[in-house]
C-alpha cells in the first residue's frame, strides 16, 4: 500500500462529517486519495466542510432525522465503498429526575433511529469489499452518573453494529468507541465549563490528557481498510475505561 494512497480510487461517504470527528475522518480519507462525500444539516457548515477538505470533496445538507430525505440523498448518490456515520447533537447530561424524555427521545433519533436509516438505505449501493462504520461511546461501557440516556444510546448502537454485521454480511459493519473528545459535542457547556472538564478528565486518564478528533479519525479509516473485522466495537478512550 503506497503511502498516502490508501483510499485511492476509493468513495467514503461521512454522514456528520461537517465538523468534529466526521470531518477530520473525512479529511484524512481525503488525504490518502479518497473521493469523499459528506452529508449534514447544516448548510453553511457542510460547505465550509468542503472548502476545509478540498481533493473535489462533495458535501450535501440532509436532515438526517428525516427518513426520506435520508432515502432520497442515497438514491441520488451512486455506488460507494464506505458508509461512516458519525451525527449526533450536543450531549445533555443529567440525572435520571430532572431528564427531559422529548430531549431524550430527540437523542434516539439522530444518534440511533438516522443511523438505521443511513445504513437501511444506502448498504444497496455499497460496492463488494465495502463497510460501515457506526460511532458509539464509552458510556455504554462505563457510565457515570447523569449518563442514562447517553449509556442506552451507545449501548443501543453496540448492539446494532453486531446485528447488522450478520444481517448484511460480506458488508462488514463496525463502530468506534470514543472516550472525551475535544469537539463541538460540548459545545452546551461555557468554555470555562468545558475546558474544567478536559483538564479534569485528561488528568485522570493513562495517556494525561482527552481525545483529539484526529486521535479517533484514525480508527475509523483502520475499520475501512483492513478488510477482516465486522461486529467489532474499536474502543479509543486514552484508557478510561479502565481507570
Amino acid at each position: 500500500m503506497q503511502a498516502g494512497k490508501g483510499f485511492q480510487d476509493k468513495r467514503v461517504v461521512v454522514l456528520g462529517g461537517s465538523s468534529g470527528i466526521g470531518l477530520e475522518v473525512a479529511r484524512q480519507a481525503a488525504s490518502q486519495g479518497a473521493s469523499v462525500v459528506i452529508a449534514s444539516s447544516n448548510r453553511e457548515r457542510v460547505q465550509k466542510a468542503v472548502e476545509s477538505i478540498g481533493a473535489e470533496a462533495q458535501g450535501q445538507a440532509v436532515d438526517l432525522s428525516d427518513e426520506q430525505a435520508v432515502a432520497t440523498f442515497f438514491s441520488n448518490l451512486g455506488l460507494f465503498d464506505h458508509l461512516v456515520f458519525t451525527a449526533g447533537d450536543s450531549l445533555h447530561l443529567h440525572d435520571l429526575a430532572a431528564t427531559d424524555l422529548r430531549q431524550a427521545r430527540h437523542a434516539f433519533e439522530l444518534r440511533y433511529w438516522a443511523a438505521l436509516a443511513a445504513v437501511k438505505y444506502g448498504r444497496a449501493h455499497i460496492r463488494e469489499k465495502g463497510s460501515i462504520v457506526l460511532t458509539t461511546g464509552i458510556a455504554g461501557q462505563r457510565p457515570q452518573k447523569g449518563w442514562v440516556i447517553a449509556a442506552s444510546v451507545c449501548g443501543a448502537i453496540e448492539a446494532l453494529a453486531r446485528a447488522l454485521a450478520v444481517e448484511l454480511a460480506p458488508i462488514r459493519v463496525n463502530a468506534v468507541s470514543p472516550g472525551v473528545v475535544r469537539t463541538n459535542l460540548w459545545q452546551t457547556m461555557s468554555v470555562p465549563e468545558r475546558e474544567r472538564l478536559f483538564e479534569s478528565v485528561g488528568k485522570s486518564l493513562p495517556v494525561g490528557r482527552v481525545g483529539e478528533a484526529h486521535d479517533v479519525a484514525q480508527a475509523y479509516l483502520f475499520l475501512m481498510q483492513e478488510g477482516f473485522s465486522t461486529g467489532q466495537i474499536v474502543v479509543v478512550d486514552g484508557g478510561t475505561v479502565l481507570v
